[in-house]
Formats: C-alpha cells, structure tokens, sequence
C-alpha cells in the first residue's frame, strides 16, 4: 500500500563522541502530525556522526516499509543534511557506507528532500536517542516516547549491520584533556583563520560591512603572500572555507590554488552589519552617533542603527564553526572571513571577555591559528601573523 508523502525525522548521538552511542527515528503523518512508526537502537560505542547517518538510515527503512512514495527528511546533523543533499563532500571514510547505504534506500522512492532543523524542533527523534545511548551505556531509558507499531532492538537489518561496522572503523581513541603538557595534534581539528586583504575601505579605516568590495593592489599581493604562509602552517588541507563576500572570496581562492583545495563558501562567516555605519570612519560616526557608539562600545548586545549586535554575529559564527568542525573532523581547515567573526572566534578560543573585541587587532591578511579538539580543548598557537606581509 501506497500512503504518499511522509516527514522522517531522525536523530543520533555518542556519550563521549566516541563513547555509547545510540540512534532515533520518527515517521510522521504530514497532515496530522501523527507519528505512524519509530525506530531507536543502541550501537555500542560510535561516534556522533555514525549514529546521526544510522538513524537517517532506520528512518528511510521505516517510510520504505511504510510503503511511502516520497520522504523529507528532518534532522538536526547539518553535516549529514548537506553530505546528502550533495553540497559537502563525504571525506571521512567511516561515513562513506553508511551515505552509500542510505543513497540505496533513497532511490527506492518517488523524491526524496533534506532539511536542517535546529535541535529544539527534533525532540521526538533526540528523545529516542538519549533511550538509546541509555542503552549502550548501560542505563535504563529515561525516553518518554509514544510507541506506534514498530521494530525496536529487532535482529539486524543490512543497514544496522553497516552501520556497526562503521562504528567499528570511525571509532577513534579520545585524548584526555591536558593542562600545560603539550598535546598530540592527532584527533585535532586545525583551523588557519585569514582576514582577507586590504580593500580601499580598509585603508580608509571605514566601516565594511555588508558591503561587497574587492581587494586593491595591495589586497591581491597580501592575500598571495597568506597563501604561502597558510601552505607552510596547515599541511594537508581539507577546504578552503569563507564569506561569500568578494574580498574573502578573493583571499580564499588564492589560498586553495596554493594548497590544493576547493573553495567552500558559507553565510555564517560573513562581516558584521554596520547599518547605518556603513562606509563611515570611526571619527564620522563618533560625531553623527556619539551616545550610539558609546553605547556600542560597552555593549555586544546593541546593535549599530539598522545593523547587528556582536551577540548576534556570534551566535551565527558559533553555528557555523560547529559545521565546519563536524564536516572536517580531525582535519585542516582554512577560514578566510572578516575581522568581526574572526575576533569572535580569537575571543572565544582564549575565553576572554567582551572587550577583547574592541582590544584585539587584526591586519589585512593577517594569520592565526587553532587546534580544536573533539573532548574540548583549544590551542591558539599563533595571532595575527603578518611576518608574511614584510
């Protein structure tokens, strides 16, 4: 029997990342809302993105048995959305069976989207989950759930047992976290932060933001000389990430053709929106703003007039770092973006306070660097670079 269009929303997850892990799926009636199966397992140790494809995987199985024609799928893993969706690139090869399993299954339907959903909208999958890595830990489900006719704990299917021998093969090792000792770099995901080079308003001193300027001259050959010293700080680089705006995108392309990697750009990187500010020195807006800017200046929460709080451009950057440090685990990442998200992210890093970011100075196409590991730690080895420029 055919019951047409469906919404699955699955969910996985790892106590430890990788530690007990378990997976969630929910197969919805569009119309009603009803939820017509559930499918939720625990895998014994894995990581969060294997348990994440896994549940995709027992939700599809789920609409399939189903005898649904068509599929959205929900999820709150933006990189197993966009892997599927065929924007990102499956480089880790513990994922790659499980994408491939999941592919199989969606050639079985009619049409098949993706959407990303934030993590408060997927609480019927995340609660089946957290039963399952209860489960795998070895604790009774705390999971309140409705229970629909379903499969639960039921032998292996093909797609359970792929899913395990992933698990199998991406389980890595967690490093303790460690105070003063150096750490082994292994497991680290290495990000190369470069504001972009100069533009005409930079060497102006004025406000860019939104706006949507090229390098000079000068930007062109700051930007190729932070090429050859990104090549000599990140080895092996995964991708070349950066604001969609010109200068960056400008920066990051000369960087790739040094590194040998694509250029991938994402919105969450974008510059602050200095409203009405735009353009303007600081001087200008001193005299047209003076209680504004004062303000301004004691506060990430206030915004310029028409433009973004610092709160607000650090909740997307946040958003955005999580998907690159998810899409590129253990791997080196360069990030060309502006000096608003990169001092976020500086201030972040070092858990300094607020104003950090009126205090900290970054050139055009000055470097720095971070290693970021999965139990939590950072290391900022360097800031602002710019031996490169002289």
């Amino acid at each position: 029997m055919t019951i047409g269009k469906v919404i699955v929303e699955a969910d996985g997850g790892s106590r430890g990342n990788p530690g007990p892990a378990g997976y969630g799926a929910v197969v919805i009636e569009p119309a009603t809302g009803v939820v017509l199966a559930e499918r939720f397992d625990a895998l014994g140790v894995a990581t969060n993105n294997v348990a994440e494809y896994t549940g995709l995987i027992a939700g599809l199985e789920a609409a399939l048995a189903l005898g649904a024609s068509a599929v959205e799928v929900r999820m709150d893993s933006k990189l197993v959305v966009e892997q599927m969706a065929g924007r990102w690139q499956i480089k880790h090869p513990g994922l790659r069976p499980l994408a491939a399993q999941a592919a199989q299954l969606v050639r079985k339907f009619d049409s098949v989207t993706y959407e990303w959903i934030p993590r408060a909208r997927n609480t019927k999958a995340d609660a089946l989950a957290n039963k399952a890595m209860d489960a795998a830990a070895g604790r009774p489900g705390k999971a309140s759930v409705a229970e629909p006719p379903r499969e639960v704990a039921a032998a292996d299917s093909p797609a359970r047992a792929a899913a395990r021998e992933a698990a199998a093969r991406a389980t890595e090792k967690k490093q303790p976290v460690q105070s003063w000792a150096p750490r082994d770099t292994a497991g680290a995901t290495r990000l190369v932060l470069v504001r972009h080079g100069e533009t005409e308003l930079t060497a102006q001193g004025r406000y860019s933001g939104r706006g949507d300027v090229p390098l000079s001259q000068t930007g062109e050959a700051q930007a190729m000389a932070a090429a050859a010293r990104v090549a000599a700080l990140a080895g092996p680089v995964a991708a070349v990430v950066s604001s969609p705006l010109r200068r960056c995108t400008r920066t990051a392309q000369l960087i790739a053709a040094e590194v040998g990697a694509e250029v991938v750009t994402d919105p969450g990187f974008i510059e602050c929106d200095f409203g009405a500010w735009e353009g303007l020195t600081f001087a200008d807006v001193r005299q047209r703003w003076p209680e504004e800017l004062t303000a301004w200046l004691g506060s990430t929460a206030l915004a310029p007039p028409g433009g973004e709080s610092f709160q607000a451009v650090a909740k997307r950057v946040r958003a955005a770092l999580a998907g690159v440090r998810e899409a590129y685990p253990g791997q080196s990442v360069v990030l060309v973006s502006h000096v608003s998200p990169l001092k976020i992210l500086l201030r972040d890093a070092l858990a300094a306070g607020d104003g950090f970011l009126h205090r900290m100075y970054l050139d055009p196409a000055g470097v720095s660097l971070l290693d970021m590991w999965p139990d939590g730690g950072v290391a900022v080895r360097a800031v602002n670079e710019t031996a490169h420029l002289r």
